[in-house]
């Protein structure tokens, strides 16, 4: 049985597989024997940002907070952090006649990518798995897949949480597998769960 790290971009994983279903309630444990039955997960490191509330939805914090203590009750589970960035830009109204411009409030994820390839790299460079397998379909992180298969010569694999592959990704992993809406579904933690503070349960409203 291979010596499995399994990388976790948060955000792909979400957009690509959770965000319209009711499974947010994801145990990513789970998920990786499911969708690794045949090796040993020694690590799984998930990478994401904290969020802020918004307008429309102001327990959105809440309900990642929550989340998050859910995850930290994997014995071998690491959270890393990258950051939002919003900027104001002025853009073009869609379907406009004569052309009218409005201010537009644009929030970006930065620091996910680059904290997983860096991740990534340094523990191939302490020859720390087998096997590196990425939860993600997001081509810009085929440079490290790249080197980690031609530099290091270790298998890389992906497991894509989005309806189709990222062509450019297929073509430098070892294999790619897609992770499926039974797969989630099969994977959610206990509604009431329990860690060192006490008891706490899946937010009813999500």
């Amino acid at each position: 049985m291979a010596k499995v790290n399994v990388y976790i971009d948060g955000f792909n994983l979400y957009y690509g597989a959770l965000k319209s279903s009711p499974y947010k309630w994801l145990d990513l444990s789970a998920l990786c024997h499911r969708m690794l039955p045949n090796d040993t997960i020694n690590s799984i490191e998930y990478f994401t940002a904290i969020v802020s509330a918004r307008p429309h939805d102001p327990n959105l914090p809440v309900r990642q907070q929550v989340y998050l203590r859910a995850l930290r009750t994997i014995s071998n589970l690491k959270i890393s952090y990258g950051h939002f960035l919003t900027h104001s830009y002025r853009m073009v109204l869609t379907g406009s006649d004569p052309p009218k411009r409005v201010w537009v409030d644009k929030t970006e994820e930065k620091g996910s990518d680059v904290n997983l390839a860096t991740h990534l790299l340094h523990d191939a460079f302490k020859k720390a798995f087998d096997v590196a397998v990425l939860i993600t379909n997001d081509s810009d992180l085929v440079e490290p897949v790249k080197i980690l298969r031609s530099d290091f010569q270790f298998p890389v694999g992906i497991l894509n949480p989005h309806q189709h592959h990222s062509n450019v990704l297929k073509t430098q992993a070892t294999f790619m597998k897609r992770i499926r809406q039974s797969d989630v579904a099969a994977c959610q933690f206990p509604t009431i769960m329990k860690d060192a503070k006490g008891q706490f349960h899946k937010p009813s409203v999500w």
